[in-house]
């Protein structure tokens, strides 16, 4: 009689979603089931119900994980930002920077079905702390007069519509630029002719 694989990850979760990562990768955030996960992760079928109750909720996860990063990775850069609109240029490069180190993750915070943000209450949170974190960039640049006074959230949706529309763009071939540097020396390009000024 075949032996029962047995139970023998103590972090399954963290198993599970390095392996969703993967197949994220070669499949899409849509292109696989929790039963392929669990084959991947070595795990029996059931084994990924004892953390997700779905796919979508699997999903969910990954992108608040990939929202929580990002927006560490926009406070870090911004640091070294000499003013508020060089802070938030830093942390717009930041976050395409991000989109191209981090694809999988990327994938599964924008291309997941609305519900797996919108159903979720991490992700949900994780994503609204990371657009808090942008329009708190905007609203220094209003402070400091270097953005017109105005509707900040708007301001940070047209910010964030900038540097998404380059991330995006570059994460699936479209651009002419191929390497990392030359991807951010463009995206430096269109912040700088793009961002409004307050003077």
């Amino acid at each position: 009689m075949a032996q029962r694989k047995p139970y023998h990850h103590g972090n399954l979760r963290e198993v599970l979603l390095e392996s969703a990562l993967q197949l994220i990768a070669e499949e899409g955030p849509a292109g696989f089931t929790l039963r392929e996960l669990a084959r991947r992760a070595g795990v029996s079928h059931n084994a990924p119900y004892r953390h997700f109750r779905d796919r979508d909720e699997l999903m969910a996860a990954v992108a608040a994980q990939g929202f929580r990063e990002l927006k560490q990775a926009m406070l870090r850069a911004s640091r070294s930002g000499s003013d508020a609109i060089d802070r938030l240029k830093r942390a717009g490069l930041a976050y395409i920077r991000f989109a191209l180190n981090r694809p999988q993750h990327f994938s599964a915070m924008f291309e997941s079905p609305t519900r797996v943000q919108t159903d979720y209450p991490d992700a949900a949170a994780a994503s609204e702390e990371a657009f808090s974190t942008l329009v708190t960039f905007v609203k220094n640049c209003q402070e400091e007069q270097r953005f017109p006074a105005g509707d900040t959230r708007e301001f940070a949706m047209l910010a964030w519509s900038m540097v998404h529309g380059v991330a995006k763009l570059a994460t699936t071939g479209r651009l002419r630029h191929r390497s990392t540097v030359e991807i951010l020396k463009f995206a430096e390009l269109v912040i700088d002719n793009s961002l409004p000024t307050g003077r």
